[in-house]
């Protein structure tokens, strides 16, 4: 039987770096196992804040990649300040008191002159481009994959136009996302973004998501099916690691201005003044963006001497450190928005054989996996004597060589089992 053509329409391909890129690079590889032919359709010249040329490894030979130049203000900004439009495009927003005269510019032109992202320009030569291509190649079904949101202004216009069936795929939410409010909307660009947003969930066929709580977000807006399909880990071809030496406590991903974790540092610097041992085998591994805040938050917590801050690496050289740290840190923002965020390095974390310390909001969608794969330990911001406690614990078990995890039912979050259940349910609706 021949296999069933699947356009993907996506931002973030190889050589992009950085969280966004993996989930479709996955499902793109697997695919073809389910009788899928992927046609992924990317821009020709984009604006990554991240590469990891690495990735391009990882693209399946059998994939059909199509491209259409891009024209985003990025390009054009980059001649003022390509630094802050660089940390700005990768998420990493100054807190508000902090932001220069530039960094308010930028963020204001950001969330009301591009709406809803500054890739909406790529829309209406992308639908130029792919309704003749899905008219020449006999494609009936498409997928728009956001962020960027404005993707799925792309798959709302074939709809309209040719019928095709239409699956938008949000990794993250939308108006709901923690970064949302600090794009300085007026109240005009609020309500587009939300009239964009309804839009979109009542025009597609069927909407994806990665958790629980951003379904029943979504479930207020509209009645069309909505499907969860988390993100996942593939099986990766690392050597086996020797654990560091040190008592490792890493993070990896962007750490940014909100995502900062004081009730973490206070503990840390306490345990380092009532424990003499702890101070000479601590180490705190920070893979990623940082930001400035971050490091000061370190620094008046003297904690700077154990700080090994490692920047951005490799997907293959961040899941080595993940593999040998002796602890692995999950945190996200507190905060009601940030909730359904469940980070995609959690499944990877999962597979390390490293417990997991995360710290976030009460409620959050990824503490249920986490304790249900007995994976870690999870703390809201206000437990920061049983974070300290933990932390503690898991030192003894470090000097006494015994600190492991037994992790269960991990399959459900293979990146192979998840496309399984994507090609379910493309197959049931075809």
């Amino acid at each position: 039987m021949n296999p069933k053509k699947l356009l993907i329409i996506t931002y973030y391909w190889p050589p992009a770096g950085g969280p966004g890129v993996q989930r479709w690079l996955k499902f793109v590889k697997y695919l073809p196992e389910f009788n899928f032919q992927p046609i992924v359709y990317i821009p020709e010249n984009p604006t990554y804040p991240i590469l990891d040329t690495n990735l391009e490894s990882d693209v399946s030979d059998k994939a059909i990649i199509i491209k259409n130049k891009i024209i985003e203000p990025y390009q054009l900004a980059n001649f003022f300040s390509k630094n802050k439009i660089k940390k700005i495009s990768s998420g990493i927003i100054p807190n508000a008191k902090k932001q220069s005269f530039l960094e308010k510019i930028l963020l204001w032109t950001r969330g009301n002159l591009f709406i809803p992202d500054a890739r909406v320009y790529w829309v209406k030569p992308s639908v130029k481009y792919l309704k003749k291509y899905i008219q020449d190649n006999t494609i009936d079904t498409i997928i728009t994959s956001g962020p960027p949101h404005s993707l799925h202004l792309i798959g709302l216009e074939l709809k309209k136009e040719l019928n095709v069936k239409w699956y938008a795929d949000f990794r993250d939410p939308w108006t709901t996302i923690g970064y949302h409010k600090q794009l300085k909307l007026s109240n005009y660009a609020s309500k587009k973004h939300k009239y964009l947003e309804k839009k979109i969930l009542n025009s597609a066929d069927t909407i994806i998501v990665t958790s629980k709580t951003t379904k029943t977000e979504f479930e207020a807006i509209t009645t069309k099916p909505i499907e969860v399909i988390t993100n996942g880990y593939d099986v990766e071809k690392v050597e086996k690691s020797v654990l560091d030496t040190k008592f490792s406590l890493a993070h990896i991903g962007s750490l940014l201005s909100e995502r900062n974790p004081q009730i973490l540092w206070q503990s840390l610097s306490e345990l380092v003044s009532e424990n003499n041992h702890f101070a000479k085998d601590l180490e705190i591994k920070l893979i990623g963006a940082v930001s400035n805040e971050v490091l000061v938050s370190i620094a008046n917590y003297k904690l700077t001497d154990y700080l090994n801050n490692l920047g951005y690496l490799s997907h293959g050289e961040a899941i080595s450190h993940q593999r040998k740290s002796q602890v692995l840190l999950l945190i996200e923002i507190n905060s009601e928005e940030t909730k359904s965020i469940i980070p995609g390095k959690l499944f990877e974390y999962m597979v390390s054989e490293r417990p997991i310390i995360a710290i976030g909001p009460k409620d959050s969608d990824f503490e249920e996996i986490i304790i249900a794969t007995n994976t870690g330990k999870f703390f809201t911001y206000n437990k920061k004597e049983e974070l300290k406690a933990t932390i503690l614990n898991f030192y003894h078990l470090y000097k006494n060589q015994t600190l492991k995890v037994n992790p269960v039912g991990l399959q459900e979050y293979s990146r192979k089992s998840l496309t399984e259940k994507l090609a379910q349910l493309i197959t049931q609706n075809s």
